[in-house]
């Protein structure tokens, strides 16, 4: 019984160890870049300063490019950022659910 309650102590002692060494993948972390500037690392690959100031000049030049404005009016796609745009006359424009029905 003795070695019964060793063994569970160390296995909860060495999977809190590690929980609490591993970061939260849902949470973006903090570092610094080679020039010294604060930025963020999001989970999803993208990154941006701490500093409310670079973070606006960023945000205004990258809205220069066209593929950070979304998709034009009248195309389909590019869900929450992401996908391509698909405009009409496109093999893929409207195919639904592509379940076979309406086809």
């Amino acid at each position: 019984m003795k070695l019964l309650c060793t063994s569970l102590f160390l296995a909860l002692l060495a999977l809190s160890l590690s929980a609490e060494a591993a970061p939260d993948p849902a949470q973006a972390i903090e570092t610094t870049t080679a020039n010294g500037d604060k930025i963020l690392l999001h989970p999803n690959g993208k990154w941006e300063y701490v500093d409310q100031v670079k973070k606006a000049e960023a945000d205004k030049i990258a809205k220069q490019y066209p593929e950070n404005q979304g998709c034009p009016p009248g195309t389909q796609g590019g869900v929450f950022g992401v996908g391509r745009c698909i405009p009409p006359g496109d093999k893929d424009f409207n195919r639904g659910s592509m379940s076979g029905k309406g086809r």
